[in-house]
């Protein structure tokens, strides 16, 4: 397990210095697959597009 971290140390300690994580492009990525999942009965690839597009525009907040 040493070595493992002495091989991704430098890795590591940059996160402190640039925190960048794909975290958001993989929630993306599983909502896209859950909209295909669903829209395997639709007739039209139109209305599975639309849907598609309108993924990326929506915004959530908190309520309450």
């Amino acid at each position: 397990m040493s070595h493992t971290l002495r091989g991704h140390r430098v890795g590591l300690l940059n996160w402190y210095d640039h925190p960048i994580s794909t975290s958001p492009l993989e929630g993306t990525n599983n909502k896209i697959g859950l909209l295909q999942r669903r829209a395997y009965g639709y007739r039209r690839y139109d209305h599975f597009k639309l849907r598609l597009l309108t993924l990326h525009h929506t915004k959530f907040t908190l309520a309450g």
